[in-house]
C-alpha cells in the first residue's frame, strides 16, 4: 500500500485506534528525496518530548517546584490519559532519557546585543503573512510550489492553504477582501499556564471554523445566525455547560435550545446531555439533518469531525504607551483538522494499547503516520501542520521533525480535550466583551480576572504558587519579582490585583519584550529549531540533559489542573 492509499485510509477512519508509540511507520513511509525539509526522518528520536520535560523541579535553594500538574493530570472522558504518574517519575520512552534540545544551553547575550531596540521593533511590526491588499503570501506561493517543499513532486501542494485573512466583523468572523465570510471566527481565551503566557516569549492568536453545513441553515445558503449557534453549541459540549448566546427564535431550527420544553425565543444554550438516560442534544440547520442522517456525530468534549483551527504565535510589540500587545509578524502558523471521528469507546482502547505497548516495549518511541506536506495524523483523528519563518523571515513549511515538536502535545497528555487546547479556555460570554469572540489586537488582557479553578481557586494564582516564575525553566525573574518578596513570600498587592486583573502576570515589560524578541530572532537566523525554539537569552541550568528512566522528579505531591 502506498503512502497516499494508507493516509486515505487513516484518514476515512476505517484504521482502528492503535498505540501511537507503536512502530507504525514503515519503509514504505520514507521519502527518497534526501533535502532536509521534505525529508521523512527524525534526527531526535523524540522530539515531542519537550525541554520543558527535563527541567529539575528542586530549584537552587532545594525548594520543590511543580508546574508539571499543567498538563500531567488527572484528565476527564474522552480524554484517557491519566497521567499524573508524569509529575512524579520519568516515564519516558528509553531514548528520551537524554534530548537534543542544545538551544536552552547556549548563552545569547552578545548575538543579542548587536540587535538594536530600534532593528527589532521594525522587524516584529512587519507583517510577513499579508499585505494591505489581503493578498496572503504564504498562499500565494503554494500556488506554485517551491520545488524544495514538493515533498511528492506532483508539482502542487497537498497540505493546507492559509486562507485566514484577519479581517473581522463585529462578531469575530473572518472576512475576505471582498466582504465574503471565509468560516473562520476569533475567540479570545485565557493563555494556557506556563509558555503560552506572554511574559514567556510569544503571543498567539486562534481561530476555528467548523464544516460547511454548520453554516447553513437551507443547503447552499451561508446563515450566520445558524452558525452562530452552532458554534454556541460546540462550545456548550465542549464546556460541558451553559452558553449565553445573543436571542433567537428556537422556530427557525426547529431545535429546544434552552430545553425548557417550548420552540420560544431563548437567549441559552442549555447543556443537557446523558445519552444512556436518552437526553440528547443536536446542532442547528443543515448540521441537525446530517446529524439525524448520522453523517457527522455529536458528544460531550467532542468536536464534530472537520473542525479547523488555526494558531499563529508572534511576537511581542511595544505600543504608544510603552506597553507590550501583540505584534504582526507570525513566527508560526499553525493548523489543526479533525480529519475523522472517533467514539468514546475507540478513544479509551487507543490509550489501552498505548499504555501496553509503553509496558511492554519501553525501547519505542511514538511514530506518527504522514509527512511535512500532509501533515501528521494522530489516532484520535486529527491532523497537524505547521509554517515557521524562514531565515529572510517568511513563513515556510514545517519539516517532519518541525511538526513532530507540536505534536507532542495534542497526541496524549490528561490536560487537553478532543487534543486541543484553547476553545475550551475560551472566555465565557455572560460576563465578557462581545462574549468572547474578538482578537487580541482589539482588546488585551486588561480588566480580565483570573478564571477559578473547581476548587474555588484563581488558576493563575494557584500556578504561581506552585511555580513562582510562572514559567517551566524557572528563569522568569521578572514574574517572581512582580508576585513574591525576596524571601519568597507572597506580595499580596499583586496577587490581590490578580482576582480581576491578569495583564500583569501576562505582558513582559519593554525590557523584557525585547530581549525575548531579539533572542528569538538570533533562532531564526540559524534555522536551529529542531535544536530548541524557545527565546533562551542565558543558558538554562535548570534543564538536565539527561534523567533516569523512571526515576523520581522529587515532587512528591501530585496536584491536578482542574
Amino acid at each position: 500500500m502506498n503512502v497516499a492509499n494508507w493516509l486515505s485510509v487513516v484518514l476515512t477512519g476505517v484504521v482502528s485506534c492503535g498505540a501511537v508509540a507503536g512502530t507504525v511507520a514503515s519503509t514504505s513511509l520514507q521519502n527518497p528525496v534526501s533535502d532536509s525539509l521534505t525529508a521523512d526522518r527524525l534526527e531526535s528520536p523524540t522530539p515531542y518530548l519537550l525541554p520543558q520535560c527535563y527541567t529539575q523541579p528542586k530549584d537552587e535553594a532545594g525548594v520543590i517546584h511543580n508546574p508539571c500538574y499543567a498538563c500531567h493530570t488527572e484528565s476527564k472522558q474522552p480524554n484517557y490519559f491519566s497521567d499524573v504518574d508524569v509529575q512524579v517519575a520519568y516515564n519516558m520512552p528509553e531514548p528520551g532519557v537524554t534530548h537534543s534540545w542544545s538551544n536552552v544551553y547556549k548563552d545569547r547575550t552578545a548575538e543579542i546585543a548587536k540587535i538594536s531596540d530600534q532593528e527589532i521593533l521594525q522587524y516584529v511590526r512587519q507583517d510577513n503573512y499579508s499585505n494591505q491588499n489581503g493578498t496572503i503570501y504564504l498562499a500565494e506561493k503554494l500556488k506554485q510550489v517551491p520545488a524544495e517543499w514538493d515533498r511528492n513532486k506532483n508539482g502542487q501542494w497537498d497540505g493546507y492553504v492559509p486562507d485566514v485573512y484577519f479581517q473581522f466583523d463585529e462578531q469575530g468572523f473572518d472576512r475576505d477582501p471582498a466582504g465574503n465570510p471565509t468560516g473562520w471566527r476569533v475567540f479570545a481565551y485565557y493563555p494556557f499556564l506556563g509558555t503560552f503566557m506572554p511574559t514567556n516569549g510569544s503571543t498567539d492568536d486562534v481561530l476555528i471554523r467548523l464544516p460547511e453545513a454548520f453554516r447553513q441553515l437551507n443547503a447552499g445558503e451561508y446563515d450566520q445566525q445558524t452558525y452562530m449557534v452552532n458554534l454556541a453549541i460546540v462550545e456548550s459540549l465542549m464546556k460541558q455547560r451553559d452558553v449565553v448566546i445573543t436571542e433567537v427564535d428556537e422556530n427557525r431550527f426547529g431545535v429546544d435550545l434552552n430545553k425548557d420544553g417550548k420552540l420560544a425565543k431563548s437567549s441559552l444554550i442549555r447543556y443537557d446531555w446523558a445519552p444512556l438516560k436518552d437526553i440528547y442534544m443536536s446542532y442547528v440547520g443543515q448540521a441537525k439533518q446530517l446529524l439525524d442522517e448520522k453523517q457527522v456525530h455529536l458528544a460531550a468534549r467532542l468536536y464534530p469531525e472537520g473542525t479547523e483551527f488555526v494558531h499563529s504565535v508572534r511576537y511581542i510589540d511595544i505600543d504608544s504607551q510603552g506597553n507590550s500587545a501583540i505584534a504582526p509578524r507570525m513566527k508560526e502558523l499553525r493548523y489543526g483538522r479533525k480529519a475523522s471521528w472517533r467514539t468514546y469507546f475507540n478513544l479509551q482502547r487507543y490509550v489501552e494499547k498505548e499504555e501496553k505497548e509503553r509496558h511492554d516495549f519501553p525501547e519505542r518511541t511514538k511514530e506518527l503516520i504522514g509527512n511535512m506536506e500532509d501533515g501528521l495524523v494522530l489516532k484520535t483523528g486529527w491532523i497537524y501542520q505547521g509554517f515557521i519563518e524562514d531565515k529572510a523571515g517568511e513563513l515556510r513549511p514545517q519539516s517532519y521533525e518541525e511538526n513532530y515538536f507540536c505534536v507532542g502535545c495534542h497526541s496524549g497528555i490528561g490536560v487537553t480535550n478532543d487534543s486541543t487546547f484553547a476553545f475550551t479556555r475560551k472566555f465565557d460570554a455572560a460576563n465578557s466583551y462581545k462574549e468572547g469572540w474578538y482578537h487580541w489586537m482589539e482588546k488585551g488582557f486588561a480588566g480580565v480576572a483570573d478564571p477559578l479553578r473547581e476548587d474555588g481557586q484563581g488558576e493563575y494564582a494557584y500556578y504561581l504558587q506552585q511555580n513562582p516564575t510562572g514559567n517551566e525553566f524557572r528563569t522568569n525573574d521578572e514574574v517572581r519579582q512582580r508576585f513574591f518578596n525576596a524571601d519568597g513570600s507572597k506580595k499580596t498587592a499583586a496577587f490581590e490585583q490578580l482576582k480581576t486583573d491578569i495583564n500583569n502576570l501576562m505582558m513582559p515589560s519593554r525590557e523584557r519584550a525585547l530581549q525575548l524578541n531579539k533572542a528569538y530572532k538570533v533562532i531564526v537566523d540559524e534555522q536551529s529549531y529542531k535544536h530548541g525554539r524557545d527565546a533562551v537569552i542565558k543558558p538554562m541550568t535548570s534543564v538536565q540533559k539527561e534523567v533516569e528512566l523512571y526515576g523520581p522528579t522529587g515532587i512528591t505531591e501530585i496536584l491536578s489542573y482542574y
